[in-house]
């Protein structure tokens, strides 16, 4: 059967905050009356994230594991769970708990009253973030707004409910290395939106530092925009104007007989129209290498395990559930994490242990 509510979360190396997110996010779908899966897509973890999952997945039906072969980062993981998921509705949530899970019901809610095809959750309180991450986000999303024509919410990122129509259309783009949170709004669906707070992390790191943000700006603004094509275009004409007058102003000295600048004015020159040709050089690099990575036609993940046809009976000879070989480390570590439906805890490393030996008796 269908499910009416998918939920999509991408998770790498969330061993600490699995346990929370479980506890918050199965009795909410439980009491919202309607059918639904949750499609956990672990991006290649190396912590006790697949282990955790399998042990989830046997306790709680609804539950999919969705595996990656190796990590593919964040908006590759979001887009194999939306390849994956089966719902009527399809909601992306990250697995860190600054999103508030108990928005879904407002967000099916606002899907089904308005008649809308994308609810974005919009934070309307983000002091839980730094000054830093409030001022660039609201920078890059006004650079953006002015270098695109897609208007997307600077305050709403990855947290977003889909109809189905969206995600098949989502589905069907060839693009690669896509940024969803400008893909969505670009399809120009009906939409509306839900505000929440945000909240700060409930556990574990941030898996966003600064490069893989500066990355994500990178292929927002060379996926969604060609104006540094145009900016480069513009550079070249106003150097070609430049060298025209600097060669009239040349000629009008030597036939007065004054003396032509030196060797500083000179070199200075050549210096300035020697950093616009590299920065035009860069932003053409930019989209020829988008260009390149699409006729590759590689593609952006690939899935290892997937618990609903491998219950199917489907699993192929390369399907791995579990890493063959968890590290060392992680076999050591004996903290106590809460267990689901007040289940009693157990150590890591005996969950590890009764996950394997499940896994190897099916």
């Amino acid at each position: 059967m269908v499910p009416e509510l998918s939920v999509v979360i991408p998770m790498y190396n969330e061993e600490e905050v699995l346990p929370l997110l479980v506890q918050r996010l199965r009795p909410l779908l439980d009491g919202m009356g309607t059918t639904y899966e949750v499609v956990a897509v672990d991006d290649g973890s190396k912590d006790l994230t697949a282990a955790l999952l399998q042990r989830y997945h046997r306790e709680w039906s609804q539950l999919r594991v969705v595996r990656l072969r190796a990590n593919a980062g964040h908006q590759a993981a979001i887009s194999a769970g939306l390849a994956s998921a089966l719902g009527d509705y399809v909601v992306t949530l990250d697995a860190d708990l600054q999103d508030p899970p108990e928005i879904i019901p407002r967000m099916l809610s606002a899907a089904k009253t308005d008649g809308v095809d994308v609810v974005y959750g919009v934070r309307n309180d983000r002091s839980s973030d730094t000054w830093f991450k409030r001022a660039s986000a609201q920078a890059f999303y006004r650079l953006i707004g002015l270098m695109s024509q897609t208007s997307a919410h600077a305050d709403a990122g990855d947290y977003r409910l889909m109809s189905r129509a969206t995600v098949d259309a989502v589905n069907s783009l060839p693009e690669h290395n896509r940024v969803l949170r400008f893909i969505v709004p670009a399809l120009n669906f009906p939409s509306d939106t839900v505000e929440y707070k945000r909240d700060q992390r409930a556990a574990g790191d941030s898996k966003y530092p600064l490069m893989k943000m500066v990355k994500l700006s990178l292929d927002s603004l060379t996926g969604f925009s060609t104006a540094p094509l145009r900016l480069a275009t513009f550079a070249g004409f106003g150097g070609a104007v430049v060298a025209v007058l600097l060669v009239l102003y040349t000629l009008i000295s030597r036939s007065q007989g004054h003396t032509v600048a030196g060797w500083t004015s000179t070199v200075a020159i050549v210096a300035a129209v020697g950093a616009v040709q590299l920065v035009c050089v860069g932003i053409l690099g930019e989209y020829i290498g988008r260009m390149y990575a699409h006729m590759q036609g590689r593609p952006t993940y690939f899935i290892a395990y997937d618990s609903m046809t491998a219950e199917a009976g489907d699993r192929g000879p390369t399907d791995t559930p579990l890493p063959a070989h968890p590290h060392p480390e992680n076999l050591q570590t004996d903290t106590v994490r809460p267990g689901l439906d007040g289940a009693p805890a157990q150590p890591q490393s005996a969950r590890l242990h009764e996950a394997e030996s499940t896994q190897l008796r099916g």
